[in-house]
């Protein structure tokens, strides 16, 4: 991973990220925050749920964002907010493309806005979101 000044940062600059969502994903996020909800871990209970089957945590999909965040800051970069919209579930074996770009500098702080949306397979959006961060002196 690169070290990049704030200077190299371009408003426009784009990173993208893609990850087919996996049983052991599903699993080891569950085991890391805590979160068994059987939509997501219980197959015959998912099946009765809204979504017709397991899902994958909202907060694991919306953690792919972290990829392009690096990828556009480079080394040092903080994560310092996160909105996100949950628009469409994420379902075991589904592969999700990240697009984040930078829609806006700060410059006395040195703080990045950076937008991102995730498309699946199908390109239906299912997640939209918005980052601040900032870039090390």
């Amino acid at each position: 991973m690169n070290k990049r000044s704030y200077e190299e940062v371009s408003v426009g600059e784009e990173v993208s990220f893609s990850k087919t969502i996996t049983e052991a994903d599903v699993w080891s996020f569950g085991a890391i925050c805590g979160d068994f909800n059987p939509v997501h871990m219980d197959e015959n209970f998912a099946k009765g749920s809204m979504f017709k089957g397991r899902i994958a945590h909202g907060m694991l999909t919306a953690s792919l964002i972290d990829y392009t965040l690096t990828g556009i800051m480079g080394a040092g970069g903080i994560h310092i907010s996160q909105e996100v919209k949950f628009l469409a579930p994420v379902k075991i074996g589904d592969s999700i493309s990240v697009l984040s770009k930078v829609v806006e500098k700060i410059t006395e702080k040195r703080r990045l806005v950076v937008e991102s949306v995730m498309k699946n397979q199908e390109g239906r959006t299912v997640l939209e979101g918005k980052a601040v961060t900032m870039m090390p002196n």
